[in-house]
């Protein structure tokens, strides 16, 4: 028996087959429990690379990267997800075969995820995503907080952090750096300039600097008065 497409050859005609197609799902989103510390970690990141570069790179948070257009199951969800040059905009889910790999992902440790083979199984999928550079952060850790990978010749290889460059990324042309927050403790952030006193600000930091700012500028007219 034969069944009968709806779709139409490349010259307009309707064209049969011997069975309906079956669609592949991409899901949008896995229920995976997470701290508010972890949660708060990931935003602060996002919000301040997404005002930083936003207007020229597609800055994602926890959306599903997909990296095999024949297999659902090949995926991951960074923190945060940063292709330098592509439009931002929002997406459900990021398939590198219509948007391109991300330059940079970053993992924020949790518990769920802190041991060395949950870690063999990421840059696994790191590597086979082609995903430029990855940024492990472990706000638990004493011994190695941050620990960075860069794709090179179709391996993941881990940088040496006594390298003066550890720290730079490359594709945002920024320096990672971990600063204590009074809040959240060991937080990662993006700064300027090597030594870390650029931070890109968040939104709330930026409108706490503004007000600041009227703050003093009110200061100093009633000073003149």
């Amino acid at each position: 028996m034969t069944l009968t497409s709806t779709d139409s050859g490349t010259d307009g005609r309707r064209r049969r087959y011997l069975r309906e197609p079956v669609p592949l799902h991409f899901p949008e989103e896995e229920r995976v429990p997470e701290s508010k510390v972890h949660r708060l970690l990931t935003n602060r990141l996002f919000e301040a690379v997404e005002r930083e570069l936003g207007d020229h790179a597609l800055v994602a948070s926890d959306q599903f990267v997909y990296f095999d257009p024949s297999d659902p199951k090949k995926c991951l969800a960074p923190d945060l997800a940063v292709r330098v040059g592509a439009t931002n905009r929002l997406i459900r889910t990021w398939k590198t075969w219509e948007l391109g790999a991300p330059h940079v992902g970053v993992e924020i440790v949790s518990d769920t995820d802190s041991s060395e083979s949950a870690l063999a199984a990421t840059l696994e999928r790191y590597r086979r995503a082609g995903i430029a550079e990855l940024v492990r952060f472990d706000p638990e850790s004493r011994d190695r907080p941050l620990r960075l990978w860069d794709l090179v010749d179709g391996d993941l290889v881990e940088r040496d952090l006594s390298d003066p460059n550890a720290f730079v990324c490359d594709a945002l042309s920024l320096h990672w750096c971990i600063k204590l927050d009074t809040e959240l403790g060991p937080t990662l952030r993006l700064s300027r300039d090597a030594q870390g006193i650029e931070l890109l600000p968040t939104y709330a930091e930026t409108e706490q600097a503004a007000l600041a700012r009227v703050a003093a500028l009110e200061a100093e007219l009633d000073r003149r008065r």
